[in-house]
C-alpha cells in the first residue's frame, strides 16, 4: 500500500530536497549579478555577444512553442475521451521536467563542456558542475544554454507521451519524464554534446549530431518504443489472431495544426543550435530543414496514394515529421540536394518502419512517434556519415571520400540503442513493479479523461 500511494508523497520530497540544495548552492552565487553583466558593449565582441544571446534565446522560445505542436499533433491522433489526458501529459511533463533539468541534468549533460560559465568539471562519461545554475554557472551564458536545452529535454518527454497514450497512468508518466529529463536524456546528451567519449572518437570528427537526431529524436523514440512495448496495446487493437485494427483519431485538423506548429519551431530547433545567428550557416540550416520536411511530406503523400489510391494527410504530415528528424543531425553538414534525399529516405524508412512496428512486433504507438522519432533518428546520425560534404567544421563523409565518420556515426548509433533499451527497460520495469503502468482496463475503456482527472475535454459531447 506504502508503495502504491508513492505518487502522493513524491512530489512535495522532491520540492523540499530541490529547495534546500539550492538555497546551500546558491550561497555561492553573486547576488548582484555583477558577475553576468559587461559593464559597457563597446566593441564588436560585445555586439556579437548581445547579437548570440538575442537569437539563442528567441530560438528556445520557438522550440518551446513546439509543445503547442506537440499537443495538438498528439490529441489529434487519439479518441475524444482521451484527449483531455494527453493534453495534461505534454503540459505537465514540461513542468517537472524543468524543475529536474535545473536541479542537476543540465549538471550532468554539460558538466566538463566548458560551454558556459561553471561548466568545468567532468569527464567523458559524465558531468560535475552545473547543479542548480548556481556558484559560477549562475552566469548569463550559462542560463541561455540552460533554457535552450530544456526545450530539447521536454520534447524527448512528450514523445514518449505520445507513444504510450490512451492507456498508461498519468502518475506514472510524469516519474519516468523526470527520470528522462534527470539521467536517460542527460547522460547521452553528455556523450554527444558535452565532450564526452562520443563525441571524441578517434574517428573522422568524432560522433556528430548538430541538433538533435540521436540526442534528442532517438534518445525520446527509443525509450518510447520500450515503454508502448512494456505497457502492452490498447484494448481492441489486435484481434485474437494478431491482426491489428484501426484506432481512429477524434481530429484530423488538430494533426494538420500541430505538425505546422511544430515545423515552425524546427527551425529554432535547428538553426537556433549554432547558439548564435553570427554563424552565418543559419540559413543553410533552415533551408536543409524545410527541403527534407517538403521532400518527407511529398514522398509519403504519394507512397500512399500509389497504395490505396488515396491522398493521405496524416501521412504526408508525418513525412514531413520524419524528414524534420533526419535531417536535425545533419543540417549543418550537408549541401542541400543532401537534404532531399535525406528527406526522401526519411519518408520510405517511415512507411517500413510504421508496419513492421505494428504488423511484425504487434506494437500499438498511437502517433507513430517510434517511427517518426526513433527510426528516423538513426537514419539522421548516420546520414551525417554519408552526406557531409566537408564545408562546416571539417566534417567529412562519404560522398567526400571518408567512410572513418560514418563508422563513427554508426559507433554512436549502437550505444545510443544499448542506452536507451538498456536503461528505459529498467526504468519501466520498475515503475511496473511499483505503483503500475497502466490505468485498469474499465476505465480505459470509459475513458482516462474522467478517471485521472475528473473532467472532459469535450464535456455534452
Amino acid at each position: 500500500m506504502i508503495i502504491r500511494n508513492i505518487k502522493w508523497v513524491i512530489f512535495p520530497i522532491i520540492v523540499v530536497i530541490v529547495l534546500f540544495a539550492a538555497s546551500q548552492l546558491t550561497k555561492a552565487a553573486d547576488p548582484s549579478s555583477s558577475f553576468t553583466i559587461y559593464s559597457e558593449i563597446r566593441d564588436i565582441e560585445g555586439v556579437k555577444i548581445s547579437i548570440d544571446l538575442a537569437w539563442t534565446l528567441l530560438c528556445g522560445f520557438l522550440v518551446f512553442n513546439m509543445q503547442a505542436g506537440f499537443a495538438f499533433l498528439g490529441a489529434g491522433f487519439l479518441q475524444k475521451k482521451n484527449t483531455l489526458n494527453y493534453l495534461t501529459m505534454s503540459f505537465m511533463d514540461f513542468c517537472v521536467g524543468a524543475l529536474i533539468f535545473w536541479a542537476f541534468g543540465f549538471a550532468l549533460m554539460f558538466g566538463g563542456s566548458f560551454l558556459a560559465f561553471g561548466l568545468d568539471w567532468g569527464n567523458t562519461l559524465i558531468g560535475f558542475s552545473g547543479f542548480f545554475l548556481a556558484g559560477d554557472s549562475f552566469d548569463f551564458s550559462t542560463s541561455k544554454l540552460w533554457l535552450f536545452q530544456m526545450m530539447f529535454a521536454a520534447a524527448a518527454c512528450t514523445i514518449v507521451a505520445g507513444a504510450v497514450a490512451e492507456r498508461f497512468k498519468f502518475h506514472t508518466h510524469l516519474i519516468y519524464s523526470m527520470i528522462l529529463c534527470g539521467v536517460l536524456y542527460p547522460v547521452y546528451g553528455h556523450w554527444v554534446w558535452g565532450g564526452g567519449w562520443l563525441a571524441n572518437l578517434p574517428f573522422g570528427s568524432g560522433m556528430r549530431d548538430f541538433a538533435g537526431s540521436g540526442v534528442v529524436h532517438g534518445v525520446g523514440g527509443l525509450v518510447a518504443f520500450v515503454g508502448a512495448w512494456m505497457v502492452g496495446p490498447r484494448f481492441g487493437k489486435y484481434n485474437p489472431n494478431g491482426t491489428p485494427n484501426i484506432i481512429h483519431g477524434h481530429n484530423l485538423s488538430y494533426i494538420v495544426l500541430g505538425t505546422l506548429f511544430l515545423l515552425f519551431g524546427w527551425f529554432g530547433f535547428n538553426a537556433g543550435s549554432t547558439l548564435g545567428s553570427t554563424d552565418l550557416r543559419v540559413s543553410i540550416i533552415a533551408t536543409n530543414t524545410f527541403l527534407a520536411a517538403a521532400t518527407g511530406a511529398i514522398t509519403l503523400l504519394y507512397v500512399s496514394y500509389f497504395k490505396d489510391k488515396k491522398s493521405d494527410i496524416v501521412m504526408a504530415c508525418n513525412g514531413a515529421l520524419a524528414g524534420c528528424v533526419a535531417i536535425t543531425a545533419s543540417g549543418a553538414y550537408v549541401p542541400h540536394w543532401a537534404a532531399v534525399a535525406i528527406g526522401l529516405i526519411a519518408g520510405i524508412i517511415l512507411r517500413a518502419s510504421l508496419y513492421f512496428i505494428e504488423f511484425k512486433l504487434r506494437i500499438d504507438d498511437p502517433i507513430g512517434a517510434v517511427s517518426v522519432h526513433g527510426a528516423n533518428g538513426l537514419w539522421g546520425l548516420l546520414s551525417v556519415g554519408i552526406f557531409a560534404d566537408g564545408s562546416y567544421l571539417g566534417v567529412k563523409g562519404l560522398i567526400a571520400g571518408s567512410g572513418w565518420q560514418l563508422l563513427a556515426q554508426f559507433i554512436g548509433c549502437v550505444a545510443l540503442i544499448l542506452w536507451t533499451f538498456g536503461a528505459g527497460y529498467l526504468v519501466f520495469l520498475l515503475l511496473k513493479k511499483t505503483i503500475g503502468l497502466r490505468v485498469p482496463i474499465k476505465e480505459e475503456i470509459a475513458g482516462i479523461d474522467i478517471y485521472e482527472h475528473g473532467l472532459e475535454c469535450y464535456p455534452g459531447f
